[in-house]
């Protein structure tokens, strides 16, 4: 593996802050080490637990039973908005 001298890291990392800017730095330094981290899990073999997945609750408001179609006809006739 090569050495690297303190300052030849200094001038790497003053480099990467002039071509990323101050902002996007630390989500590229963030997301580099992700990375790392998830490819030294998949080669060790050691799988993180996924993150719970969030249930949502599919019963109509009026508690009345929905058969297929009318689901079919109300997704149909629903207007799709769009979260900001």
């Amino acid at each position: 593996m090569p050495d690297v001298s303190p300052i030849q890291l200094v001038i790497v990392l003053v480099i990467a802050l002039v071509i990323l800017g101050p902002k996007r730095l630390p989500d590229v330094g963030k997301s580099l080490g992700r990375g790392i981290r998830e490819f030294k899990d998949s080669v060790s073999g050691h799988e993180t637990p996924a993150p719970p997945v969030a249930r949502l609750d599919v019963t109509p408001l009026d508690d009345s039973p929905v058969t297929p179609e009318e689901h079919r006809t109300q997704r149909a006739d629903s207007t799709v908005v769009k979260a900001t």
